[in-house]
């Protein structure tokens, strides 16, 4: 078990660990969905509340159901299905509280379930061996990492709109590219926090 403090590993996680800037997890949802600032804002929101709660469903399975019955090697079935009940659970509360924006996420709101940083937020909770606390904090990190860097391409993918890009860098071409610069970018950030 580390000791690092969970805001230490909120904020790692939002910038030197960025799921997308970093460990490039969550790209298809995050190239799809950067076309307009308030679609990729209702995403990573939806993204963050997901990880919050299924970190926690997450960790308290696998801390006090699959270790003590010594069955860890289902770790990965458990967290796929957990991840899914609760994205299932929070697409029904969306179309039946937020229809515009169950709408604007159209197809992308059931992807979240398949979404590799969701379980890749499940998957470092064990592999770092962190506490419950830190498991939190890192995964809400993630959450608003993940939100801020696909916000962040939202913008620059408007502002680029109507720029005259070469036929052969339009759409997921150029997307790569800033991915990549906003990536670069992100590693500034490096020398504040590290988590391992």
């Amino acid at each position: 078990m580390i000791d690092v403090n969970p805001f230490v590993i909120f904020i790692a996680a939002i910038f030197t660990n960025n799921m997308i800037l970093s460990n490039f997890l969550g790209m298809c949802s995050f190239i799809a969905v950067s076309r307009e600032i308030p679609t990729a804002l209702g995403l990573g929101q939806a993204v963050t509340v997901v990880l919050g709660f299924t970190s926690i469903i997450n960790y308290i399975i696998y801390k006090y159901v699959l270790i003590p019955l010594q069955l860890e090697y289902l770790r990965f079935i458990v967290f796929i299905v957990s991840i899914a009940a609760f994205v299932q659970l929070l697409e029904m509360i969306l179309e039946r509280y937020l229809p515009n924006l169950y709408y604007a996420l159209g197809i992308f709101l059931p992807l979240i379930t398949v979404n590799c940083a969701i379980l890749g937020v499940s998957l470092f909770m064990i592999i770092r061996n962190y506490t419950f606390m830190q498991s939190v904090g890192f995964a809400i990190g993630s959450g608003v990492g993940w939100t801020l860097a696909i916000v962040a391409m939202a913008g620059i993918r408007q502002k680029i709109k109507n720029a005259p890009i070469p036929k052969g860098l339009e759409g997921p071409g150029i997307t790569l590219i800033i991915t990549g610069i906003m990536a670069l970018a992100f590693v500034g950030f490096s020398g504040i926090v590290q988590i391992q």
